[in-house]
């Protein structure tokens, strides 16, 4: 399993019952999580006096409970520079998903060595359903072009405080609000290529004119149709899965079959997770497969 062990600023103080109790900063937040089954005795008084508690309604959805918590706040991921705005929102979110450093520090580490190899190269970067750019600063701040894409406007305009936020306000970055299927058909007529490709798909969605996304009928021709962006000198590709199917094997076949049998390089699949640290346990968070060209 990929750990996401470097946050100072996120905690995963405690779980039970299908509820989290993490620190964000220095507010305490209690969230919902599907993969809590456990039903633990909750021993840290945090449980009951948490600044923010999302509360699932058996109806579907759900409501945020606050105390004392603020509209928006910032954290820090020191280890890489990047500070990220969070704002609680729809369906338990804050705006951040904390596991996806593990993956950060992974391209980030590929970009930099390219970069101290060739200093004068444009690592060119596509992010697709890049939600409010945790991977986007990243990409930029380890020295690479970043093109990013959300079919909503609201986590475009977010993506750039978070670059703001993180001194990237200049960074070479084009923001896209843009179904993603219909961008990199596109990118493909225009014959234009990336170095690394990331992507974290939702279950289930929809495009800014109401195009269907479900997951496990499009992500194979997804890949495949993606694939052709990767430039002869690329990097890395990423994929990222929080839908119980997409098991890490079945990433790893999916990118076997459309990456490495048309450019070569390795893959590696696995869970990504985070620390427990009133326990020493690890909590799940999804899964990923990472394609790079070595």
């Amino acid at each position: 399993m990929w750990l996401a062990d470097g946050w100072k600023d996120y905690e995963v103080i405690d779980t039970s019952s299908k509820e989290k109790l993490e620190r964000w900063g220095k507010y305490i937040l209690v969230r919902p999580d599907p993969q809590v089954i456990w039903n633990t005795p909750r021993m840290d008084k945090r449980w009951t006096s948490p600044d923010g508690h999302y509360h699932r309604s058996s109806k579907g959805g759900g409501e945020w409970d606050f105390n004392a918590l603020p509209e928006k706040w910032k954290i820090s991921y020191d280890s890489l520079g990047l500070k990220f705005w969070l704002q609680p929102f729809a369906f338990k979110h804050t705006g951040l998903f904390p596991e996806q450093a593990a993956n950060w520090e992974w391209f980030s580490s590929i970009i930099k060595k390219a970069k101290t190899e060739s200093p004068d190269r444009e690592i060119k970067v596509l992010n697709l359903f890049a939600y409010t750019g945790g991977a986007t600063v990243a990409a930029a701040a380890a020295g690479a072009s970043v093109t990013h894409v959300d079919a909503s406007k609201g986590m475009v305009a977010w993506a750039k405080d978070n670059a703001q936020s993180s001194g990237l306000g200049d960074a070479p970055i084009r923001y896209l609000v843009d179904d993603c299927k219909k961008l990199v058909e596109r990118e493909i007529r225009r014959g234009n290529k990336y170095d690394g490709i990331i992507m974290d798909p939702p279950s289930y969605g929809r495009g800014p004119k109401g195009e269907v996304w479900k997951i496990e009928d499009s992500i194979h021709d997804f890949v495949k149709l993606t694939a052709q962006l990767l430039s002869d000198d690329a990097l890395f590709f990423l994929i990222n899965s929080y839908t119980t199917g997409l098991q890490p094997a079945v990433l790893s076949y999916l990118i076997n079959t459309e990456v490495v049998s048309k450019y070569g390089g390795s893959v590696t699949a696995d869970e990504v997770g985070l620390p427990v640290s009133s326990n020493g346990l690890v909590l799940p968070c999804g899964a990923s497969g990472r394609w790079e060209k070595k």
